[in-house]
């Protein structure tokens, strides 16, 4: 074991290492939250892709494999089918608006009145899922080294805060290009093949396994339908998601380089369910199906080996937390707190005193934030729960507003307010009447968002015309403001927010 603790050691004090480098990099806000918008296409793919696999991605990847076979990859894939549909049809027009969050998106499209509601909401959603990462490197310890539970989420979660605040979004960068190439390795070309050739090979997986194992279908229509609902729709509205997509240099790299990443998203997830198709072989009786991953890593990998694929389930974690940590405190500093301080529509920032204040700002927030993730991670123990009401809020609340936003003119703020509330409450009533895990909630809550944005939209005066001039020349690509100056909108032709 002592080879797989140094390769784990020295995977560490490398992410350590490279947030003293980014920080060296952060020098203005817009470096410090979105990389100065300057990653080219093979960087951009690679850190985009590291975000959204994550633990649930990797181990919970593997476990629906073990659990139903082949069609397991389907949570995975819905995941790559949200990031394609974004890099598509979105991203281009996302990358050109120029701003930091979802809710200066909200506030430039209708009027400054929908984002600090919407701000609560994705706060809310981003703190959930970087908790839920946080707790994932327990799962890791904890199975594999025996390492306490509380021990193990306040080294991991140190570690991440220390880079992700250290150098804000340039480290994280350099991390998550890291971590993408160690689970490349990891998973993808070690752990694979390993696991299909230690089974037997795929003819004697299917002689061992019942048929439904290798039905593409075989987890059920309803589940799939429900991953498209809460997955696919997530990655198009998550603030995590779209703040890389301000990372880009350009809307073609958004685009290529989503696409790209998506691609990738697809192969991992089919990768993810053979190998929970090989364990249910080889270990077919286990108490946990999300133990397969650590139970096949444990047994079946030589030293060093089983190091590297430790690392690249550590990269899988960090990759997702760290991005979720850094979205988290963007929004609490931009939409939240300083709309509630009243320095919305105050220009500046660009430089010198100002620009040294911002960035310190954000990264007290991305310390604090931290803070408070590890503490709930520790505290926190129904993992899926919490996810399920993160992303239920998350597509309930905002989907609607969002891309009636970016595709029919006629929606209005007081459209997308009803929607926000309407749809937030709705879910959370319907979880607490059908259970948290239940598919209604998401059903009847978009439905309900989708009525009252399509109803009070059309019973209100259209949006004023020089919001949608200014909305206009910003999708396009004109009267960009300046990548160092807040992105909250001021003026007659940016209403301020609320």
């Amino acid at each position: 074991m002592a080879v797989d603790y140094a390769v784990i050691v020295v995977y560490l004090a490398g992410m350590l290492a490279m947030g003293w480098w980014g920080m060296r990099r952060a020098k203005s806000k817009s470096e410090f939250l979105v990389a100065g918008r300057r990653l080219g296409p093979a960087m951009y793919s690679g850190t985009m892709a590291a975000i959204v696999l994550g633990g649930a991605s990797t181990i919970g990847g593997v476990g629906l494999g073990y659990q139903y076979g082949l069609s397991g990859a389907w949570m995975v894939f819905t995941i790559g089918l949200g990031l394609l549909a974004l890099s598509v049809f979105f991203s281009a027009r996302i990358a050109r608006l120029k701003v930091y969050t979802v809710s200066e998106m909200l506030d430039l499209r209708y009027g400054g009145r929908a984002g600090i509601i919407s701000g609560v909401v994705m706060w809310a959603y981003t703190l959930m899922l970087a908790v839920t990462s946080t707790i994932a490197y327990a799962t890791i310890f904890d199975v594999l080294f025996d390492v306490n539970r509380t021990v193990a989420i306040v080294l991991g979660g140190t570690i991440v805060v220390a880079y992700s605040t250290l150098g804000g979004m340039w480290s994280i960068t350099l991390t998550d290009m890291v971590q993408f190439v160690v689970k490349t390795i990891g998973l993808l070309l070690l752990l694979l093949p390993i696991a299909v050739i230690k089974a037997g090979g795929f003819s004697e997986m299917k002689a061992q396994l019942p048929t439904e194992y290798f039905d593409p279908l075989g987890i059920g229509g309803e589940t799939i339908f429900t991953y498209v609902l809460i997955y696919t729709f997530g990655m198009l509205i998550g603030q995590d998601i779209w703040q890389r997509v301000f990372t880009a240099r350009s809307d073609t790299t958004a685009r290529w380089g989503g696409t790209v990443a998506g691609t990738y998203c697809l192969v991992y997830a089919i990768a993810g369910a053979v190998i929970g198709t090989a364990a249910k072989v080889m270990y077919p009786d286990l108490a946990s199906a999300d133990s397969a991953f650590a139970t096949i890593v444990k047994d079946e990998l030589p030293v060093g080996v089983r190091g590297l694929v430790l690392a690249a389930a550590l990269a899988a974690v960090m990759s997702t937390s760290s991005g979720a940590l850094i979205a988290c405190a963007t929004v609490a500093n931009n939409d939240i707190w300083s709309r509630l301080r009243g320095v919305v529509g105050r220009g500046g920032g660009g430089a010198g005193d100002e620009a040294h204040d911002e960035v310190k700002g954000n990264r007290a927030f991305i310390l604090i934030m931290g803070i408070a993730v590890i503490f709930i991670a520790i505290a926190l123990n129904d993992v899926v729960e919490a996810l399920t009401v993160a992303y239920n809020l998350l597509v309930g609340g905002l989907l609607v507003p969002i891309i009636g936003g970016l595709l029919w003119r006629r929606g209005t703020a007081a459209g997308a307010l009803s929607a926000v509330c309407v749809g937030g409450v709705a879910v959370v009533g319907l979880m607490w009447h059908y259970g948290i895990l239940a598919n209604q909630p998401i059903y009847y809550g978009l439905l309900a968002s989708l009525a009252v944005y399509v109803v009070v939209s059309l019973a209100t005066p259209p949006t004023d015309a020089a919001v949608l001039a200014a909305w206009r020349d910003r999708l396009a690509g004109r009267g960009e403001p300046d990548p160092t100056a807040p992105a909250h909108p001021s003026g007659a032709s940016s209403p301020s927010g609320v």
